[in-house]
């Protein structure tokens, strides 16, 4: 585990192939390793407890929303995220 991912309090999360091919289609790669890893493993542990495969796509596309946007977190305004306007 890299230092990085050290001080996660939860088990780290595996990310799905679907999940890393839609960042890197989507072009919010670099947003998604911005965040701090308690966001990236958050984000990749709601992805992967969804029971369903519609729920997944779902969080998935909020998660790829919120990483376009910027300053937000799981649908709460998250300063440090936010994009600055030119």
């Amino acid at each position: 585990m890299n230092d990085k991912h050290s001080s996660l309090q939860r088990a780290q999360q595996p990310m799905p192939v679907f999940v890393r091919q839609a960042l890197t289609e989507q072009g919010v790669w670099e947003e998604y390793h911005r965040r701090p890893a308690y966001q990236q493993n958050d984000y990749l542990m709601w992805i992967n407890n969804a029971k369903h495969e519609e729920t997944k796509n779902k969080r998935l596309a909020q998660m790829l929303h919120e990483l376009k946007t910027g300053g937000v977190y799981m649908r709460m305004k998250h300063k440090p995220s936010q994009k600055s306007i030119l």
